[in-house]
């Protein structure tokens, strides 16, 4: 059994993260910086929500784009430098579900905007579980590698958000079921489908951060 001496390693203080990441790449920081950014694009669809009329939602293409840039650099150094299988796929399973939360948002705002469908307020209460949800995941990612406690109470809140999004569509179907206007509940249909699909991505992303954690753990 090896003593503990007071000199430290070149990894020691980087936490779980140092024996799973190669040095030369910061994986942990790489996905702090898409969950942001991932962050700031759900917010931005909410501000957009809020606008009168609503206008082509090109700022939310632009960050969309800066998040795939982001999600594609992890992707090559995670190819070339990642040599556990398991872990790897854990890390690419995150990046990839949490772009396609902002993809589904993008989606959902362009065919708001093509179709010419209002935000009513099951679109907003959606979108704002949707976002309190992706904040969460947000906070998890940063404390994996410190406070797993932490982590775990992101997920419970994350989860809670999802199961009240899916609450909400429910009703919202329920409700748009029965209105009179076909053509106007199709194309509304489609907007809180592209909502659900959403928050399925968020559902997906909190399980696979939650499989990240017991195997640090």
């Amino acid at each position: 059994m090896k003593r503990k001496t007071g000199i430290k390693k070149p990894d020691e203080g980087r936490g779980i993260f140092a024996s799973l990441f190669p040095r030369e790449h910061d994986f942990h920081a790489m996905l702090e910086a898409q969950a942001d950014r991932t962050v700031e694009g759900v917010r931005s669809f909410a501000a957009w929500l809020e606008m009168t009329p609503l206008s082509n939602p090109v700022h939310l293409e632009e960050l969309e784009k800066d998040v795939d840039t982001l999600r594609h650099g992890m992707e090559e150094k995670l190819i070339s430098s990642f040599s556990t299988p398991f872990d790897r796929q854990d890390i690419y399973s995150i990046s990839r579900q949490m772009d396609y939360i902002l993809n589904f948002s993008l989606e959902t705002a362009k065919e708001m905007h093509a179709f010419g469908v209002q935000p009513d307020p099951s679109i907003v209460a959606m979108t704002g579980y949707l976002l309190s949800a992706t904040e969460c995941i947000a906070r998890g990612i940063h404390a994996l590698d410190e406070d797993k406690t932490t982590v775990e109470e992101e997920i419970r809140h994350a989860r809670d958000a999802y199961n009240a999004l899916e609450d909400r569509y429910i009703l919202s179907m329920a409700v748009l079921l029965k209105t009179s206007d076909a053509m106007q509940a199709i194309r509304t249909r489609e907007i809180y489908h592209h909502l659900r699909d959403a928050g399925r991505a968020m559902r997906d992303t909190i399980d696979i951060l939650h499989n990240a954690v017991i195997d640090l753990a």
